[in-house]
């Protein structure tokens, strides 16, 4: 299982389109949007919770279509689906490298990001927490999407349009324990919410993900 996630690790920094490309464009989120709205501190504040989220959901996203597609079009995933791991740990390896390359750099850096938006101080913490905690969510959910469309030719707007409605609820619970903290709030409700979904999906979805790669090696 080791072996495996330091092959994906190694296959996602050679092929690009992850680590890289996330950072920019959550760099470019957080950069933008106070172009769009004006320089504003208050009203800048009152945004940066959810705009971060989403720029970290949005980040995410980009690198989705990679997570099986190189195996399929090598022919990897036929072996890996025959290999004595069970297939659900393959899934489950695969959702741990998507979030080594993509979540936790979008979380080491979302401090940086939330100064440009004038998030308050105390807002800083509870926002790495927050993604620490719901970006494991958003590359399992991720990964499942991934398997319902491997082998898709183009199937990139799709995966988007399966996957975006699933990151909701974590979007909203992130966005709100954020929220919540910078202002001075209790922030207990929105973090247990979240720590339950990124367990829930941790546990259910690889074995829903492998069913569907079955499905679709057939």
């Amino acid at each position: 299982m080791i072996a495996l996630l330091l092959r994906d690790l190694r296959l996602a920094l050679r092929a690009g389109g992850g680590f890289g490309l996330g950072l920019a464009f959550f760099l470019l989120v957080a950069v933008l949007v106070p172009l769009g709205v004006g320089p504003e501190p208050a009203t800048l504040a009152r945004i940066a919770p959810g705009i971060l989220w989403v720029g970290a959901l949005l980040a995410c996203l980009l690198s989705l279509d990679r997570i099986f597609a190189l195996d399929h079009e090598d022919g990897s995933l036929d072996l890996l689906a025959t290999a004595p791991i069970p297939l659900e740990g393959v899934v489950a390896v695969k959702a741990a490298a998507h979030w080594i390359v993509t979540g936790l750099p979008l979380t080491l850096v979302s401090p940086l990001l939330g100064l440009l938006m004038n998030l308050p101080p105390d807002g800083y913490p509870l926002l790495l927490a927050s993604l620490a905690i719901g970006t494991p969510a958003l590359s399992v959910i991720g990964t499942f999407g991934a398997a319902l469309t491997v082998g898709l030719k183009r199937g990139g707007l799709l995966l988007s349009l399966l996957v975006l409605p699933l990151y909701v609820p974590t979007l909203v619970f992130g966005a709100e324990a954020v929220r919540r903290g910078a202002a001075g709030m209790d922030v207990a409700t929105p973090f247990l919410l979240l720590g339950g979904i990124t367990a829930g999906v941790a546990a259910l979805l690889p074995f829903a993900s492998a069913a569907a790669v079955r499905i679709n090696l057939r």
